[in-house]
């Protein structure tokens, strides 16, 4: 719905932004759950191109390979019993996406224009019947400028690798201290990309959650857009 007529909105559609490992997925999952709303994972989108890339031999800096590639894929987000299922042409990849070798790879992929404009079309698109959550780098700045309310949601770097460090499986292959460094150069990449570069939207409503749990970075971001709609109205 839109605001024209003074009809006002009964959805809307929520950006959330921030840095890697800054827990927007899970925040972005809980918060359409609460709403009722569509949650849309993009940086599992870019996680299935380079898992793509990974098997098909391309380099992560062969900008033509890469475009011929994402041409011809097909991604679908689809709602499963324990959570979001990411399908490439048809196979389900929700636990091959999240591998060290695709996310060692995936910002330099993204990185490419001709993969950020083909995935900012498919996001728009799912975007523009309203009632989305959606999550990303650059979805207040770029993919959705529009949205009601954007959310840019952060944490320090020591916390951020904390928090990744306790999802992995401790087999050794990586230490608390890597895993900093890595994430300390995700940030740089991101923020320094020509393409659609990691930034706070002016308008955004910047969530520190370095000292707060998950479900009160929830309770504010669906309070925030409860009164964004009461204000609407």
């Amino acid at each position: 719905m839109s605001k024209d007529g003074g009809q006002g909105i009964d959805r809307m559609n929520v950006a959330i932004d921030g840095p890697a490992g800054a827990g927007k997925s899970t925040v972005a999952r809980k918060v359409a759950e609460q709403l009722g709303y569509i949650y849309i994972d993009t940086g599992a989108m870019y996680r299935a191109v380079t898992l793509a890339a990974n098997r098909a031999g391309i380099a992560s800096g062969d900008s033509e390979g890469l475009r011929t590639l994402v041409a011809r894929l097909h991604i679908r987000l689809k709602q499963g019993e324990q959570g979001q299922i990411v399908l490439l042409d048809e196979e389900d990849v929700t636990e091959a996406i999240r591998t060290r070798e695709v996310t060692l790879r995936v910002s330099e992929v993204a990185s490419h224009e001709p993969v950020r404009i083909r995935l900012v079309e498919l996001q728009r698109l799912l975007a523009a019947g309203k009632g989305i959550v959606m999550d990303g780098r650059d979805i207040g700045s770029h993919v959705l400028p529009d949205a009601e309310l954007k959310i840019y949601l952060t944490a320090s770097v020591g916390i951020r690798a904390l928090r990744r460090f306790k999802e992995l499986k401790h087999d050794g292959s990586i230490t608390l201290e890597q895993l900093e460094q890595e994430i300390a150069e995700r940030d740089e990449s991101d923020e320094k990309r020509e393409v659609s570069p990691l930034i706070c939207a002016q308008d955004a409503v910047v969530i520190d959650s370095s000292e707060l749990t998950i479900d009160q970075v929830v309770a504010l971001i669906v309070d925030l857009s409860r009164t964004k709609m009461a204000e609407a109205k």
